[in-house]
């Protein structure tokens, strides 16, 4: 890189209420190590007008000459799960550092191609969750053994997503080949944060549902078929010797959305806990313990995106600490930043778990 400012492009930065908009642009705003140098859509009006909108230097409506821009130093890739590999081998390809939205491939071989072809590149996956201070806090808690023996863990996890209605443009989200439903987002999202916190799963007993097998379109007043489950219960061990269940729901009203991971030790206990609807992975936590502990850390950025809809509020929050890690890697010459190898480890998790449900048997 030519200078100590990080140059990023983001491809599926767009003005009509994207994820984008409202997470990686404010977090990358709220950091002065980072400069936003172009983004990307498929649209030249809406390149355009992303790059007004969000103070973009440049703006195309071809992601791969984003890519190719010797100008841009780190890629992120935020656009629907199907199109990550084309973009992402590109960049990797094109040797810049790659921020990729989570699941990174829609099937595991995909992920496992895009894992081996990063090589010693600078790469995050977005597995924000794990990063919230509140996350890091507890998981300090846990491991400095101050709840003691632990003995057990439960986490009830909510989302409107993944219910019996959607729009036409989220349809994707419910068909198998995109590898975008409930367990590769909503639950692979959960069970990072329990790992996280409590260690690495090493065993799971899973069961799955298709609760709505049939979803209503509300914006045309069609249907779509649900292929994969909207549904998971399951009861997993951590390295850390603590059982976990665990329930994650679709469809949830958004008044009545939240997260809760409560971890009981012999010395005391300790609970995260969060409202977004959206899910763990979008908004910020608070930490509660029996025991005394240091505050968390201030995220370093709390804002929302100049176009966001108001379901993705505070979403730059875990976001922002991604990119600051992956600043300090960039700078240090470090890899701590979960990356792709981390992103590979989370879907080859998804991928027991669903084997655990399909066979009944113990993963």
């Amino acid at each position: 890189m030519s200078s100590s400012v990080i140059r990023v492009g983001v491809i599926g930065a767009d003005t009509k209420a994207s994820w984008a908009g409202a997470s990686h642009i404010p977090a990358l705003a709220a950091q002065p190590r980072f400069a936003l140098a172009a983004v990307a859509t498929r649209h030249e009006e809406s390149a355009r007008s992303a790059a007004e909108a969000f103070g973009a230097e440049r703006w195309f409506s071809d992601p791969l000459e984003l890519i190719r821009d010797p100008a841009i130093d780190l890629v992120t890739v935020a656009v629907k799960v199907p199109a990550h590999r084309e973009l992402v081998l590109a960049a990797l390809a094109a040797n810049k550092a790659v921020y990729s939205e989570s699941p990174l491939g829609a099937t595991l071989a995909q992920t496992e191609e895009m894992a081996d072809a990063a090589g010693s590149l600078h790469t995050a996956i977005g597995l924000q969750g794990r990063l919230n201070p509140s996350v890091r806090r507890a998981a300090q808690i846990i491991a400095r053994g101050r709840l003691g023996r632990l003995l057990s863990a439960r986490v009830t996890a909510t989302t409107f997503g993944n219910g019996p209605e959607s729009a036409s443009a989220y349809e994707y989200f419910d068909k198998e080949a995109a590898g975008a439903g409930l367990l590769t987002i909503a639950a692979g999202h959960v069970l990072d944060v329990v790992e996280a916190v409590l260690g690495d799963i090493t065993e799971i007993d899973a069961r799955t549902e298709l609760l709505w097998p049939e979803v209503r379109l509300a914006d045309t007043g069609g249907t779509t078929v649900r292929e994969v489950p909207d549904h998971l219960d399951a009861i997993v061990k951590t390295s850390s010797g603590a059982p976990v269940g665990v329930q994650v729901l679709a469809g949830v009203p958004a008044a009545d959305a939240g997260f809760a991971l409560e971890v009981r030790g012999a010395d005391g206990w300790l609970r995260l806990t969060g409202h977004h609807p959206a899910g763990v992975q979008v908004g910020d936590l608070a930490l509660t313990s029996s025991v005394d502990f240091a505050a968390p850390d201030a995220p370093v950025a709390t804002g929302v995106g100049p176009t966001a809809a108001e379901v993705w509020a505070g979403a730059s929050v875990n976001v922002g600490e991604v990119y600051a890690s992956l600043a300090r890697d960039i700078a240090d010459g470090t890899r701590h930043t979960p990356g792709f190898g981390h992103a590979l480890h989370n879907s080859r998790l998804i991928a027991r778990v669903d084997q655990a449900a399909r066979t009944g048997v113990r993963q």
